[in-house]
């Protein structure tokens, strides 16, 4: 049964809540729940942030899984919500910045996160909601699913989505989203770099549960070590990476669950994780 997250706004959460959440085996599901087009409220942005920072911390969770409800994964920015604020003030430019730092505080809190974030997409992926897919370690989709950037369209260019867009797809093609704006199906994403793995919809949360046991199953600390290596190396210069992943290899092997796992390996026996 999945638990309901409480808001300050009561009459979304007598809706069933904007996100909601289920953890079981080391999985945490959380699911977006802002129909139609799931977009990405103050209140959602919030509701994540709190949820991941919970996990973090919480060592019965080992991966977290972020999906959605509907036929859209994520919409991105809450327009209506932002243009409404166009009559504060200062014209909204205090708003502005709050929804796009929150929106990219998210982003870092997933990258950050000590444990894997797999994205679940069914449907389409726009602006902050594309940002959101390629924020997350691992992305599987449905065949039916798409992909865009659209800002450019409606004078918005992408400019925060893109920071993650570049990061996972490949430079060109993703110029090719921010220029253009046009959507582009859930091959075309495989191809870019933001998708792992396209599934028909019928199995797709059967595989990304998969994914995730098979993850869950292995050393936390081994995940969070190498979760955090491979951000880190992707920063430096060859030579320099190679001196930095060393360095976390020997911390690596003094820990107890390489000792462990290595024994275990040896011994031709399953391996009993700490955690340490």
């Amino acid at each position: 049964m999945a638990e309901i997250v409480s808001f300050p706004d009561a009459a979304r959460a007598e809706e069933g809540g904007l996100l909601t959440r289920s953890l079981r085996d080391g999985v945490l599901r959380l699911v977006l729940n802002n129909p139609p087009a799931n977009v990405l409220s103050i209140a959602l942005l919030e509701a994540l942030m709190h949820q991941l920072e919970t996990a973090g911390a919480d060592s019965d969770v080992r991966v977290v899984i972020i999906a959605s409800t509907g036929n859209v994964f994520s919409a991105g920015h809450d327009l209506k919500e932002l243009t409404t604020h166009r009559a504060d003030e200062d014209q909204g430019a205090g708003f502005f910045e709050k929804s796009f730092r929150l929106a990219a505080d998210l982003m870092l809190k997933i990258a950050h996160l000590p444990k894997p974030v797999i994205a679940e997409i069914d449907g389409l992926a726009t602006a902050a909601g594309c940002q959101l897919v390629a924020s997350c370690d691992l992305a599987i989709c449905t065949d039916s699913s798409t992909f865009c950037t659209p800002g450019v369209n409606i004078g918005l260019f992408c400019s925060t989505p893109m920071v993650a867009v570049s990061r996972a797809a490949h430079r060109k093609q993703a110029m090719e989203m921010l220029l253009t704006g046009e959507t582009i199906d859930a091959s075309t994403a495989k191809d870019f770099g933001l998708v792992n793995r396209i599934v028909p919809k019928q199995y797709l949360v059967q595989v990304v549960s998969k994914y995730a046991a098979v993850i869950a199953s292995k050393s936390s600390m081994a995940l969070r070590i190498g979760k955090e290596a491979f951000n880190r190396q992707l920063e430096l210069p060859v030579e320099a990476a190679y001196d930095y992943t060393a360095k976390v290899m020997v911390e690596n092997m003094l820990t107890q669950d390489a000792q462990e796992g290595i024994g275990a390996f040896l011994g031709k026996r399953m391996p009993e994780w700490k955690g340490e």
